[in-house]
């Protein structure tokens, strides 16, 4: 769980940093410059002679998906929506990735369901706080094109994981699969619709595309899905939410926007909570399915 906390403490930042230093770039641009510069930063590490062809393919598509497609709309979003409003409306993707992972194994988790619902009601107490500004729908729709990517990205990279021996080859000698297919919707995305006649960008917004590309995306996701294979479904459906109280702090104390504290602290608590009650239930069955390894006649 460490990695998805210290991954969730750096994309609190991100949300302010689009918003205010990005403001005037497209979003397909945004999406394929940042894209790009993860793919360079794990270029060196890429190794994929072990890696079946099938395996490889189903990679790039899983990044195409939950960083490609997600970027663009995410950074889309920025354009109707303020910094802790894009980061609030995320509160929907716990469920997207509990029912991305449901529809993976035809079942239903109830367990894991819950403690995601409890996790969005946490995050919607943190939304009472702020006022939202017009062109809601639009940006509420956009945010969740965003999280379906995200989530799905998610659950079909721990998919194809599982299949992959770590002793046939690690994350980071794959990982710039990932990028390589993210950049390649991201920039045929950017390639048609970036307005290139009026293109401009300044020195901060560089810097700023460098760190969201380097430890935003590029550490950042790697540890992220690092984190995703060694946590069930439910914590890390409720990780995804975690960042929104957090979001909203950053957006209050550091970028200055305006945030109802008293709903961000409640919020967050319940937050923490369905955390604690997926991982008791993850144990519980841990412990049952011991039970049952132990007495066959309990099946």
């Amino acid at each position: 769980m460490f990695y998805l906390l210290l991954v969730s403490l750096i994309w609190a930042f991100s949300f302010g940093l689009i918003k205010n230093q990005l403001a005037g770039l497209d979003a397909n641009f945004i999406a394929a410059a940042r894209l790009l510069v993860s793919l360079l930063v794990f270029l060196p590490f890429l190794r994929i002679k072990n890696l079946p062809k099938d395996k490889l393919i189903r990679l790039i598509l899983a990044g195409a998906v939950q960083f490609g497609i997600m970027y663009i709309a995410y950074n889309y979003a920025f354009q109707y929506l303020k910094a802790y409003e894009v980061a609030l409306f995320t509160i929907f993707t716990p469920l997207f990735v509990t029912l991305t992972n449901d529809a993976f194994r035809r079942r239903l988790h109830w367990l894991s369901l819950a403690a995601t619902i409890l996790a969005m009601a946490g995050t919607a107490i943190v939304r009472r706080g702020g006022v939202i500004q017009s062109d809601i729908l639009t940006g509420f729709l956009i945010v969740q094109i965003s999280n379906i990517a995200f989530a799905f990205g998610q659950v079909y990279y721990k998919e194809v994981m599982a299949g992959i021996s770590p002793n046939q080859v690690s994350n980071i000698n794959i990982f710039g699969l990932l990028y390589l297919g993210g950049f390649l919707a991201a920039g045929i995305s950017s390639a048609i619709f970036t307005p290139w006649s009026a293109f401009s960008i300044r020195l901060d917004q560089v810097l700023v595309l460098l760190f969201l590309g380097a430890i935003s995306s590029g550490l950042g996701f790697f540890l992220w899905n690092v984190g995703a294979r060694l946590v069930n479904t439910g914590t890390l459906a409720i990780f995804n939410d975690l960042k929104i109280p957090l979001a909203v702090a950053v957006s209050l104390l550091v970028f200055g926007e305006k945030a109802n504290v008293a709903n961000l602290i409640v919020g967050g608590a319940i937050v923490v909570a369905s955390l604690v009650l997926n991982e008791w239930g993850a144990l519980r069955e841990k412990r049952l399915q011991i039970k049952q390894r132990q007495n066959p006649e309990m099946l």
